[in-house]
Protein backbone atom coordinates (compact mmCIF):
# COMPACT_ATOMS: atom_id res chain seq x y z
CA UNK A 1 0.00 0.00 0.00
CA UNK A 2 1.33 3.71 -0.77
CA UNK A 3 2.64 5.39 2.02
CA UNK A 4 0.47 8.66 0.65
CA UNK A 5 -2.41 9.28 3.19
CA UNK A 6 -5.52 7.45 1.56
CA UNK A 7 -7.42 10.76 2.30
CA UNK A 8 -4.77 12.80 0.33
CA UNK A 9 -5.05 9.97 -2.52
CA UNK A 10 -8.29 9.71 -2.85
CA UNK A 11 -8.76 13.74 -2.15
CA UNK A 12 -11.71 14.50 -6.08
CA UNK A 13 -9.42 16.79 -8.05
CA UNK A 14 -12.48 17.07 -10.19
CA UNK A 15 -16.27 18.10 -9.39
CA UNK A 16 -17.50 13.98 -11.00
CA UNK A 17 -15.39 12.56 -8.11
CA UNK A 18 -16.88 14.47 -5.09
CA UNK A 19 -19.38 12.74 -2.95
CA UNK A 20 -21.69 13.68 -0.71
CA UNK A 21 -21.87 17.42 -1.72
CA UNK A 22 -24.11 16.88 -5.22
CA UNK A 23 -26.36 19.96 -5.01
CA UNK A 24 -23.46 22.29 -4.19
CA UNK A 25 -21.44 20.90 -6.65
CA UNK A 26 -24.49 21.46 -9.24
CA UNK A 27 -24.65 25.24 -8.36
CA UNK A 28 -21.13 25.88 -8.42
CA UNK A 29 -20.93 23.79 -12.43
CA UNK A 30 -23.83 26.40 -12.95
CA UNK A 31 -21.97 29.42 -12.15
CA UNK A 32 -19.78 28.73 -13.70
CA UNK A 33 -21.37 27.88 -17.49
CA UNK A 34 -23.36 31.26 -17.15
CA UNK A 35 -20.16 33.31 -16.14
CA UNK A 36 -22.18 34.69 -13.15
CA UNK A 37 -19.19 34.30 -10.47
CA UNK A 38 -19.42 35.89 -7.23
CA UNK A 39 -16.39 37.71 -5.75
CA UNK A 40 -16.77 35.89 -2.23
CA UNK A 41 -17.79 32.72 -1.55
CA UNK A 42 -18.36 31.10 2.04
CA UNK A 43 -17.36 26.92 2.67
CA UNK A 44 -19.83 26.19 5.89
CA UNK A 45 -19.69 22.86 7.21
CA UNK A 46 -18.10 20.01 9.14
CA UNK A 47 -14.98 19.01 8.87
CA UNK A 48 -13.83 16.54 6.60
CA UNK A 49 -16.62 17.42 4.21
CA UNK A 50 -14.79 18.71 1.45
CA UNK A 51 -14.88 22.43 1.38
CA UNK A 52 -11.24 23.13 0.56
CA UNK A 53 -11.09 20.40 -1.51
CA UNK A 54 -14.41 21.76 -3.49
CA UNK A 55 -12.56 25.52 -3.51
CA UNK A 56 -9.55 23.89 -4.75
CA UNK A 57 -11.67 22.28 -8.01
CA UNK A 58 -13.77 25.18 -8.15
CA UNK A 59 -10.55 27.77 -8.77
CA UNK A 60 -8.90 25.48 -11.09
CA UNK A 61 -12.89 25.00 -12.98
CA UNK A 62 -12.48 28.92 -13.08
CA UNK A 63 -8.22 28.92 -14.51
CA UNK A 64 -6.87 29.18 -11.33
CA UNK A 65 -3.13 27.50 -12.16
CA UNK A 66 -0.87 27.19 -8.99
CA UNK A 67 0.51 30.28 -9.25
CA UNK A 68 -2.03 32.64 -8.24
CA UNK A 69 -3.69 29.97 -5.89
CA UNK A 70 -3.32 30.92 -2.46
CA UNK A 71 -4.19 29.19 0.48
CA UNK A 72 -4.29 30.82 3.75
CA UNK A 73 -4.93 28.98 7.57
CA UNK A 74 -7.10 31.56 9.19
CA UNK A 75 -6.08 29.95 12.74
CA UNK A 76 -2.19 30.74 11.67
CA UNK A 77 -2.45 33.42 10.49
CA UNK A 78 -5.11 35.34 12.22
CA UNK A 79 -3.67 38.96 12.80
CA UNK A 80 -4.64 41.98 10.97
CA UNK A 81 -1.01 42.46 10.05
CA UNK A 82 -1.14 39.51 7.57
CA UNK A 83 -5.39 40.58 6.48
CA UNK A 84 -3.34 44.00 5.91
CA UNK A 85 -0.49 41.88 3.76
CA UNK A 86 -3.20 40.16 1.71
CA UNK A 87 -5.51 43.40 1.31
CA UNK A 88 -1.50 45.12 -0.31
CA UNK A 89 -1.13 41.81 -2.70
CA UNK A 90 -4.91 41.59 -4.11
CA UNK A 91 -4.26 44.74 -6.05
CA UNK A 92 -1.48 43.12 -8.13
CA UNK A 93 -2.59 41.28 -11.25
CA UNK A 94 -2.49 37.31 -11.93
CA UNK A 95 0.36 35.94 -12.87
CA UNK A 96 -1.37 33.58 -16.11
CA UNK A 97 -4.73 33.04 -14.41
CA UNK A 98 -7.94 35.11 -15.31
CA UNK A 99 -8.51 35.16 -11.44
CA UNK A 100 -6.22 35.65 -8.53
CA UNK A 101 -7.97 33.12 -5.70
CA UNK A 102 -7.86 33.11 -2.04
CA UNK A 103 -8.59 29.88 -0.14
CA UNK A 104 -8.87 30.73 4.12
CA UNK A 105 -9.68 27.94 5.74
CA UNK A 106 -11.31 28.02 9.65
CA UNK A 107 -11.83 31.92 8.73
CA UNK A 108 -13.88 32.06 12.14
CA UNK A 109 -10.28 31.85 13.78
CA UNK A 110 -9.43 35.51 13.12
CA UNK A 111 -9.55 37.93 15.20
CA UNK A 112 -11.80 40.88 15.01
CA UNK A 113 -9.63 43.29 13.68
CA UNK A 114 -8.45 40.93 11.31
CA UNK A 115 -11.88 40.27 9.98
CA UNK A 116 -12.27 44.08 9.94
CA UNK A 117 -9.53 44.47 7.32
CA UNK A 118 -10.87 41.70 5.51
CA UNK A 119 -14.62 43.40 5.17
CA UNK A 120 -13.01 46.15 3.58
CA UNK A 121 -11.31 44.05 0.68
CA UNK A 122 -14.85 42.12 0.02
CA UNK A 123 -16.45 45.49 0.07
CA UNK A 124 -14.37 46.44 -2.99
CA UNK A 125 -12.48 43.46 -4.02
CA UNK A 126 -10.57 43.92 -7.25
CA UNK A 127 -12.18 42.06 -10.36
CA UNK A 128 -9.51 39.79 -11.07
CA UNK A 129 -9.79 38.15 -7.17
CA UNK A 130 -11.89 35.45 -5.73
CA UNK A 131 -12.22 34.62 -1.95
CA UNK A 132 -13.09 31.19 -1.03
CA UNK A 133 -13.59 31.58 3.02
CA UNK A 134 -14.36 27.50 4.79
CA UNK A 135 -15.45 27.51 8.53
CA UNK A 136 -16.44 24.96 10.45
CA UNK A 137 -18.40 27.29 12.82
CA UNK A 138 -20.46 29.82 11.22
CA UNK A 139 -21.87 31.53 13.98
CA UNK A 140 -18.01 32.81 14.31
CA UNK A 141 -18.01 34.65 11.22
CA UNK A 142 -19.34 37.98 11.52
CA UNK A 143 -23.13 39.06 9.79
CA UNK A 144 -20.89 41.71 7.84
CA UNK A 145 -18.71 38.91 5.93
CA UNK A 146 -21.15 36.68 5.82
CA UNK A 147 -23.63 39.12 4.33
CA UNK A 148 -20.70 39.84 1.47
CA UNK A 149 -20.32 36.47 0.41
CA UNK A 150 -22.07 33.55 -1.08
CA UNK A 151 -22.63 31.22 1.20
CA UNK A 152 -23.04 27.12 0.41
CA UNK A 153 -23.80 25.18 3.32
CA UNK A 154 -21.86 21.95 3.51
CA UNK A 155 -23.77 18.69 5.35
CA UNK A 156 -22.35 15.44 6.63
CA UNK A 157 -22.71 12.47 4.49
CA UNK A 158 -25.62 9.48 5.33
CA UNK A 159 -23.68 7.07 6.06
CA UNK A 160 -24.52 4.30 3.21
CA UNK A 161 -22.51 6.87 0.93
CA UNK A 162 -19.50 6.85 3.81
CA UNK A 163 -19.67 3.13 3.49
CA UNK A 164 -20.18 2.78 -0.58
CA UNK A 165 -16.92 5.47 -0.29
CA UNK A 166 -14.96 2.91 2.27
CA UNK A 167 -15.72 -0.01 0.26
CA UNK A 168 -14.23 1.64 -3.09
CA UNK A 169 -11.38 2.86 -1.61
CA UNK A 170 -10.41 -0.21 -0.03
CA UNK A 171 -11.21 -2.25 -3.02
CA UNK A 172 -8.56 -0.10 -4.97
CA UNK A 173 -6.34 -0.70 -2.55
CA UNK A 174 -6.47 -4.25 -3.28
CA UNK A 175 -8.31 -5.21 0.13
CA UNK A 176 -12.21 -6.76 0.78
CA UNK A 177 -14.20 -5.23 3.48
CA UNK A 178 -17.50 -6.74 4.52
CA UNK A 179 -20.60 -4.39 5.52
CA UNK A 180 -20.46 -4.12 9.28
CA UNK A 181 -16.95 -3.39 9.11
CA UNK A 182 -17.32 -0.64 6.67
CA UNK A 183 -20.71 0.52 8.40
CA UNK A 184 -18.48 0.35 11.94
CA UNK A 185 -15.72 3.07 10.17
CA UNK A 186 -18.56 5.54 8.59
CA UNK A 187 -20.31 5.84 11.78
CA UNK A 188 -17.46 6.19 14.11
CA UNK A 189 -16.20 9.00 11.29
CA UNK A 190 -19.71 11.32 12.70
CA UNK A 191 -19.74 12.41 8.88
CA UNK A 192 -16.43 12.91 7.64
CA UNK A 193 -14.35 10.82 4.28
CA UNK A 194 -11.16 12.19 5.86
CA UNK A 195 -11.64 10.32 9.49
CA UNK A 196 -13.20 7.40 7.57
CA UNK A 197 -10.37 6.40 5.23
CA UNK A 198 -8.03 7.60 8.22
CA UNK A 199 -9.41 5.00 10.29
CA UNK A 200 -9.37 2.34 7.02
CA UNK A 201 -6.22 3.10 6.53
CA UNK A 202 -4.56 2.14 9.97
CA UNK A 203 -7.04 -1.15 9.80
CA UNK A 204 -5.31 -1.75 6.47
CA UNK A 205 -1.91 -1.47 7.74
CA UNK A 206 -2.90 -3.61 10.89
CA UNK A 207 -4.14 -5.97 9.02
CA UNK A 208 -2.95 -9.69 8.28
CA UNK A 209 -4.18 -10.76 5.68
CA UNK A 210 -6.27 -8.98 2.36
CA UNK A 211 -9.61 -9.28 4.11
CA UNK A 212 -10.60 -6.80 6.88
CA UNK A 213 -12.54 -8.30 9.61
CA UNK A 214 -14.73 -6.74 12.21
CA UNK A 215 -12.47 -7.41 14.97
CA UNK A 216 -10.11 -5.65 13.41
CA UNK A 217 -11.92 -2.32 13.24
CA UNK A 218 -13.04 -3.00 16.51
CA UNK A 219 -9.48 -3.29 18.07
CA UNK A 220 -8.17 -0.15 15.70
CA UNK A 221 -11.74 1.71 16.53
CA UNK A 222 -11.40 1.00 20.21
CA UNK A 223 -15.09 -0.16 19.79
CA UNK A 224 -16.38 -2.82 22.34
CA UNK A 225 -17.78 -6.10 20.61
CA UNK A 226 -21.54 -5.56 19.75
CA UNK A 227 -22.92 -8.27 22.40
CA UNK A 228 -21.51 -6.05 25.35
CA UNK A 229 -23.61 -2.56 23.46
CA UNK A 230 -26.64 -5.49 23.57
CA UNK A 231 -25.71 -6.01 27.13
CA UNK A 232 -25.97 -2.34 28.20
CA UNK A 233 -29.38 -1.58 26.46
CA UNK A 234 -30.78 -4.50 27.87
CA UNK A 235 -29.77 -3.87 31.06
CA UNK A 236 -31.22 0.17 30.61
CA UNK A 237 -34.37 -0.42 29.38
CA UNK A 238 -34.58 -2.95 32.38
CA UNK A 239 -34.13 -0.35 34.75
CA UNK A 240 -30.89 -2.66 36.17
CA UNK A 241 -28.25 -0.20 36.98
CA UNK A 242 -26.37 -2.31 38.54
CA UNK A 243 -25.88 -4.24 35.55
CA UNK A 244 -25.65 -1.06 33.66
CA UNK A 245 -22.82 0.46 35.11
CA UNK A 246 -20.93 -2.40 35.66
CA UNK A 247 -20.83 -3.21 31.80
CA UNK A 248 -19.64 0.85 31.54
CA UNK A 249 -17.21 -0.50 34.51
CA UNK A 250 -16.27 -3.49 32.69
CA UNK A 251 -15.79 -1.54 28.94
CA UNK A 252 -13.60 1.14 30.47
CA UNK A 253 -11.33 -0.91 32.37
CA UNK A 254 -11.06 -2.73 28.61
CA UNK A 255 -9.70 0.30 27.57
CA UNK A 256 -12.77 0.82 25.30
CA UNK A 257 -13.74 4.73 24.80
CA UNK A 258 -16.77 6.18 26.35
CA UNK A 259 -17.67 8.23 23.93
CA UNK A 260 -17.33 5.37 21.63
CA UNK A 261 -19.85 2.40 23.21
CA UNK A 262 -22.70 5.81 23.43
CA UNK A 263 -22.11 6.27 19.84
CA UNK A 264 -22.89 2.94 18.61
CA UNK A 265 -25.27 2.37 21.89
CA UNK A 266 -27.14 5.66 20.59
CA UNK A 267 -27.50 3.65 16.75
CA UNK A 268 -28.92 0.83 18.40
CA UNK A 269 -31.64 2.52 20.11
CA UNK A 270 -32.22 4.78 17.48
CA UNK A 271 -32.81 1.36 15.34
CA UNK A 272 -34.90 -0.05 18.34
CA UNK A 273 -37.59 2.95 17.92
CA UNK A 274 -37.47 3.16 14.52
CA UNK A 275 -38.55 -0.67 14.33
CA UNK A 276 -41.37 0.26 16.33
CA UNK A 277 -42.78 3.38 14.61
CA UNK A 278 -41.38 3.08 11.01
CA UNK A 279 -40.54 -0.97 10.46
CA UNK A 280 -40.04 0.18 6.29
CA UNK A 281 -36.87 2.09 7.22
CA UNK A 282 -34.98 -1.29 8.45
CA UNK A 283 -34.15 -2.45 4.84
CA UNK A 284 -31.65 -2.44 2.08
CA UNK A 285 -32.43 1.11 0.76
CA UNK A 286 -31.78 2.80 4.28
CA UNK A 287 -30.35 0.88 7.03
CA UNK A 288 -29.21 -2.56 5.62
CA UNK A 289 -29.48 -4.57 8.93
CA UNK A 290 -29.22 -8.58 9.28
CA UNK A 291 -31.22 -11.24 10.87
CA UNK A 292 -29.47 -11.16 14.59
CA UNK A 293 -29.48 -7.50 14.45
CA UNK A 294 -33.33 -7.00 13.30
CA UNK A 295 -34.34 -9.57 16.22
CA UNK A 296 -32.63 -7.53 18.60
CA UNK A 297 -34.15 -4.79 17.37
CA UNK A 298 -37.41 -6.04 17.81
CA UNK A 299 -36.74 -7.26 21.47
CA UNK A 300 -36.33 -3.43 22.09
CA UNK A 301 -39.32 -2.33 20.18
CA UNK A 302 -41.39 -4.75 22.03
CA UNK A 303 -40.02 -4.40 24.96
CA UNK A 304 -42.35 -3.64 28.23
CA UNK A 305 -40.81 -0.22 28.74
CA UNK A 306 -39.99 0.39 24.99
CA UNK A 307 -42.18 3.69 25.65
CA UNK A 308 -38.75 4.78 27.61
CA UNK A 309 -36.61 4.10 24.37
CA UNK A 310 -36.91 8.07 23.08
CA UNK A 311 -36.01 9.33 27.03
CA UNK A 312 -33.47 7.04 27.36
CA UNK A 313 -31.83 8.00 23.63
CA UNK A 314 -32.46 11.99 25.12
CA UNK A 315 -30.50 10.97 27.96
CA UNK A 316 -27.66 8.76 26.17
CA UNK A 317 -27.48 11.83 23.77
CA UNK A 318 -26.57 14.44 26.27
CA UNK A 319 -24.34 11.80 28.23
CA UNK A 320 -22.26 11.76 24.27
CA UNK A 321 -21.92 15.40 24.09
CA UNK A 322 -20.98 16.20 27.80
CA UNK A 323 -18.30 13.22 27.48
CA UNK A 324 -15.31 15.05 25.92
CA UNK A 325 -15.71 17.97 28.76
CA UNK A 326 -16.29 15.70 31.82
CA UNK A 327 -12.83 14.99 34.16
CA UNK A 328 -13.91 11.58 34.63
CA UNK A 329 -14.48 10.33 31.01
CA UNK A 330 -17.29 7.78 32.42
CA UNK A 331 -19.32 10.37 34.85
CA UNK A 332 -21.46 11.57 32.10
CA UNK A 333 -22.88 7.88 31.59
CA UNK A 334 -23.22 6.80 35.04
CA UNK A 335 -25.10 9.73 35.70
CA UNK A 336 -27.36 9.10 32.64
CA UNK A 337 -27.42 5.59 33.59
CA UNK A 338 -28.99 6.43 37.00
CA UNK A 339 -31.60 9.08 35.84
CA UNK A 340 -32.98 6.26 33.44
CA UNK A 341 -33.73 4.15 35.80
CA UNK A 342 -34.99 6.47 38.42
CA UNK A 343 -37.56 7.71 35.82
CA UNK A 344 -38.96 4.08 34.69
CA UNK A 345 -39.29 3.17 37.91
CA UNK A 346 -41.03 5.80 39.15
CA UNK A 347 -43.63 5.63 36.26
CA UNK A 348 -43.94 2.46 37.01
CA UNK A 349 -44.70 3.20 40.60
CA UNK A 350 -47.30 5.31 39.61
CA UNK A 351 -49.08 3.08 37.34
Amino acid sequence: MSEIALYRKYRPSIFKEVVGQEPIITALEGSIASGQIAHAYLFAGPRGTGKTSIARIFAEELGCNGNDLYEIDGASNNGVGEIRELREAVGSLPFSSPYKVYIIDEVHMLSNAAFNALLKTLEEPPRHVIFILATTELHKVPETVVSRCQTFRFHQPEIPALQKHIKEVAKKEGYSIDEKSSHLIALLAEGSFRDALGTLQKVIVSSSDKKLSISEVEKITGAPKREMIKEFLLALISSDSNQALLTVANLSRAGVEIKVMLRLSLEELRRGMLVGYAPELLGENYLAVDEDELIFYQTLSKHDNAKFLSAILRELLTAYTETGLATIQSLPVELAIISIVKQIKLSTQKE
